[in-house]
């Protein structure tokens, strides 16, 4: 399928009925455009925060972690990197 599409002022331009209809393609949603080296794609952007916190959590419950056990382990683990990046000052300053 080829379909000229004009870019207007400011860079908007109007995507087929057509095609919104067939993609099912709703005012305010985004997408990615890709540039190929002068080919576009243009992708769905999908909200991927929803799908990481569920997957997480079920990381979480497979390995028998509390929420307790996995923030002192955070918190044990961002003072380890911050000491081996910036060195002592955090304890210095304690």
């Amino acid at each position: 399928m080829s379909i000229a599409i004009q870019f207007r002022q400011r860079g908007a331009l109007t995507f087929p009925a057509e095609l919104r209809k067939k993609y099912n393609i709703r005012a305010g949603d985004t997408y990615y455009l890709v540039d190929m080296d002068g080919v576009f794609i243009l992708t769905p952007m999908k909200p991927m925060v929803p799908e990481l916190a569920a997957e997480i959590e079920r990381l979480r419950l497979e390995a028998g972690y509390s929420m307790d056990e996995l923030l002192t382990a955070l918190r044990e683990e961002r003072a380890r990197y911050v000491a081996e990046t910036y060195g002592n000052d955090e304890q210095e300053r304690g």
